[in-house]
């Protein structure tokens, strides 16, 4: 398994920490970008972070994970590599017309089944937070989540106990207070969402 012991070198080596001014999921505007899935590309990389996210979560839950459910896009490929590791079902949401998350394809979950949210990248954590609240109502146990940055700094609040495998302090700015805006740098929406 390749050694992904310092993720942000990762992230600079294949090109997916990012500079410029982006428009974050989040709404925030930030001058830094991971785009993951230039990561999550190499199998190699996505088997070795999946591996490493599936041990950390194995070791603050005792209860044996049924199923890793994560927000589609950015959360899927990773998802999977946790679910792998832990041979566990992997599912995942998305936005039904509404905007709200929900499962669909046929996925469902099983009441009392224990369940772990993962995602790539989080920053206020809001889209893990509305995948605990699905499978919650849904009558799953949501044990943990996980991602493979927290740009929160460890201040997301999803409602469970989390684990990354790299934390750092994002940059971000209120759209209304944002010093590119001001200086007239065209903001990019790089993520899956383009809304």
């Amino acid at each position: 398994m390749e050694n992904v012991d310092d993720i942000l070198a990762l992230f600079q080596r294949t090109g997916a920490y990012m500079h410029g001014h982006f428009r974050l999921t989040s709404g925030l505007h930030s001058p830094e970008y991971l785009q993951c899935a230039l990561v999550l590309q190499h199998p190699h990389y996505a088997e070795a972070l999946g591996t490493r996210l599936a041990r950390s979560l194995e070791e603050m839950n005792p209860t044996p994970i049924k199923v890793v459910a994560a927000p589609a896009m950015g959360g899927i490929i990773i998802g999977h590599e946790v679910a792998r590791a832990l041979k566990a079902r992997s599912i995942f949401t998305e936005r039904d017309s509404s905007g709200k998350m929900a499962l669909r394809r046929g996925f469902h979950v099983e009441p009392g089944e224990t369940a772990v949210v993962i995602e790539d990248v989080i920053t206020t954590g809001g889209s893990s937070r509305e995948v605990c609240d699905l499978l919650r109502e849904l009558g799953a146990e949501v044990a943990a989540a996980g991602s493979i940055i927290d740009r929160s700094d460890g201040h997301a609040d999803l409602g469970v106990p989390r684990v990354a495998l790299s934390s750092m302090k994002a940059i971000a700015y209120d759209p209304s207070d944002c010093p590119l805006c001001r200086d007239g740098v065209p903001v990019e929406k790089p993520g899956s969402r383009k809304s």
